[in-house]
């Protein structure tokens, strides 16, 4: 029977967890569920192929059934200990209150949102740059880029943490937001960690091009559709952030450069951020001592500037708020739209 009430509380839940993650982000005192999932990947990794190398030499087909078997092991891992704190949740509810699977849903949607931390961690970048201190902003945005830093001018620094707010407003916000709304935690935990195995062993390197196929490939597979929407939800953003975002420039320059990635899902957002603020995107990047010579995004209408993290931020904002909004809808609609069907008839 179709039950009101779950789909009510989700609802509930799953604001009251957005609100939490702008108000408090991911404080660095709280356990976070993905270092969880990290020491996970960490741990079946040690045991499918070892820390450095196995006594054997692995063949590439059986590094790649390795990476099936690590993709399985670590979403049946994590899922597990989700459905256990779920069930003990709702134990709660049922013996003290109503409100405390809530609670708990709200807590899990919060961590697995990363609305707050993005802002913080560039803007980090922002006051160092501010302050003319370009030194410090390598430093501060090497702790949200991959790309070696210690070489880069102030223009490439700025360049870089604008990429990583538009790039991960899809994957950290959007993507999450949505696997959240359709199946709550137990969804939404099975995204982070396939994009947590991504970012940990989705390298083209000796170790990782086998092993980490699957887990990359999957993460592209659930990326398609969150990368296409989040692109299409900060074009409708920039009507509402003033004059200095352009959504006719944000939509000309995505249809234009959305696949000029090696990535399918990447350049998505980046290339729309790129056309709302006039400016040039992505380019050559050093990578461990290697240049990686990517397409620029956009057109460069004028130089990038270090306002422009801020920008990207309000961008990244105005997105995740239009997709809760979008959500919370779609979800009411699953509460409320059969018995209004029924109603009409």
């Amino acid at each position: 029977m179709f039950n009101i009430n779950a789909i009510n509380c989700h609802l509930i839940a799953f604001l009251i967890g957005f609100i939490l993650d702008l108000i408090i982000g991911d404080p660095y005192w709280l356990p976070h569920p993905v270092r969880f999932i990290g020491k996970t990947i960490s741990f079946y990794e040690k045991l499918l192929i070892g820390k450095k190398d196995l006594p054997k030499p692995l063949t590439p087909k059986q590094k790649r059934l390795r990476g099936v078997i690590m993709v399985m092991l670590v979403t049946a891992t994590t899922e597990f200990f989700v459905i256990l704190i779920l069930y003990f949740a709702e134990i709660l509810s049922i013996a003290v209150h109503p409100a405390v699977s809530i609670a708990v849903e709200a807590i899990i949607t919060f961590q697995l949102l990363a609305t707050k931390c993005l802002k913080v961690e560039s803007m980090k970048v922002y006051r160092e740059l501010k302050k003319g201190n370009l030194y410090g902003a390598r430093k501060a945005v090497s702790m949200i880029v991959g790309r070696d830093t210690e070489n880069l001018t102030d223009v490439e620094v700025t360049k870089a943490a604008v990429e990583t707010v538009a790039e991960n407003t899809s994957d950290g916000i959007i993507a999450p937001m949505l696997f959240l709304a359709i199946g709550g935690p137990v969804f939404g935990f099975f995204y982070k960690c396939i994009n947590t195995m991504d970012s940990m062993i989705g390298y083209k390197n000796e170790r990782y091009l086998d092993f980490g196929r699957f887990a990359a490939k999957t993460d592209d597979v659930l990326n398609f559709i969150p990368a296409r929407l989040s692109a299409w939800l900060m074009i409708f953003s920039c009507l509402f952030l003033g004059k200095k975002y352009s959504a006719s420039g944000a939509r000309r320059i995505y249809c234009r450069d959305r696949y000029k990635h090696e990535s399918p899902n990447s350049a998505h957002t980046e290339s729309v951020c790129a056309g709302a603020l006039g400016v040039q995107l992505a380019g050559p990047a050093v990578y461990e001592g290697k240049i990686e010579n990517k397409d620029f995004l956009g057109d460069k209408l004028r130089e990038i500037e270090y306002e422009d993290i801020k920008r990207a931020n309000a961008l990244s904002y105005g997105t995740a708020i239009t997709c809760i909004i979008l959500c919370s809808i779609l979800i009411a609609l699953c509460s409320y739209g059969p018995y209004l069907i029924k109603a009409g008839n």
